[in-house]
């Protein structure tokens, strides 16, 4: 017999959601075909408490920080392996402009307690931290798959629909039915690269960022390219990646992987989640874009809430917020 709750997807959304489900011993399965295109599978998982040209502080990171290493020490608990590390950003100024606004962003007290030491050069963001994706992604698959409760196929909406209470689509793709939402696609890419001397609990940042994995591995990332939904890797965005590496890392280095994912974010740059408003047996989670290690774990739980007590979604990212 279907469990009553399907979730389409087993990318961080999907995973996140499982765990929270499984945790509050709500029965569910899973479908997903693979990892191929997913967004999920070339993040680096970086928490950044400040972020973008401007040096904003990311959205509600004080509140989400929390509630995201609590999640992640317990699927670590279970899982036993290692997820969560603790990080600093060096932040290197781009330009004389960023230096300015740097330095007036701190005289009025809006970079605490994120920012650290500055000097003419740049300056530390504390807090930070990286999720291990791929061990996430790819244990909790197996964890799913053992359990019988993962299906290694694409969903059939229809015949899903007919047979369950709820089909919750965390696919990252944005499905017809959820037409009503902007889904925005970008295509984003990635390099591993391998060279010496990195110090694996410091994150290089410069428009795009290097983050070690070791001591002689790190990604390096991320390109943003709006409108384009193809996950073949390019010429173009290995240039420019190479570029931030040979900038920020001061040493040589060798390429060894390139990959590339198609993101799904909004407008509005805030995630969807929530029933649909005309089908409630159809929900969602999706369009978390480049904060999804910060927002996911948050995202499941209000899912857990609404299933368990009524509790409604926040409407900053209810999906209702698009509906005419």
């Amino acid at each position: 017999m279907a469990a009553p709750i399907l979730i389409v997807g087993q990318g961080l959304a999907g995973t996140l959601l499982a765990w929270e489900l499984e945790v509050a011993g709500l029965p569910f399965e899973i479908a997903d075909a693979g990892h191929g295109v997913a967004a999920s599978r070339v993040a680096a998982g970086i928490v950044n408490p400040v972020t973008g040209r401007r040096l904003v502080e990311s959205w509600r990171v004080a509140e989400l920080r929390p509630l995201a290493r609590d999640a992640y020490g317990r699927i670590e608990s279970r899982l036993g392996r290692k997820l969560w590390h603790e990080m600093r950003v060096r932040r290197r100024f781009a330009d004389e402009r960023e230096r300015r606004v740097f330095h007036e962003k701190r005289a009025r007290g809006e970079l605490a307690p994120w920012a650290g030491l500055a000097d003419d050069d740049g300056f530390w963001i504390e807090g930070a931290a990286r999720v291990d994706l791929p061990v996430l992604l790819s244990a909790a698959r197996e964890h799913w798959r053992a359990s019988g409760r993962l299906c290694e196929a694409a969903c059939d909406w229809t015949a899903e629909i007919s047979r369950r209470e709820l089909v919750i689509d965390c696919a990252g793709r944005g499905t017809a039915a959820f037409g009503f939402v902007p889904w925005e696609r970008s295509r984003g890419e990635v390099l591993l690269v391998e060279t010496t001397g990195l110090e694996p609990g410091v994150i290089l940042n410069r428009r795009h960022w290097v983050c070690p994995l070791d001591e002689r591995t790190a990604l390096v990332g991320a390109t943003h390219e709006p409108g384009c939904d193809s996950p073949e890797t390019s010429a173009v965005g290995r240039a420019r990646l190479e570029e931030s590496a040979a900038d920020l890392l001061a040493r040589p280095f060798a390429v060894r992987e390139q990959w590339a994912g198609v993101r799904v974010q909004l407008p509005d740059r805030r995630p969807a989640a929530g029933r649909h408003p005309a089908q409630p047996a159809l929900g969602v989670l999706n369009g978390l874009g480049s904060k999804g290690v910060l927002l996911a774990p948050w995202l499941a739980r209000q899912w857990v809430d609404h299933l368990r007590s009524g509790v409604g979604f926040d409407p900053t990212v209810d999906c209702r917020r698009f509906a005419s």
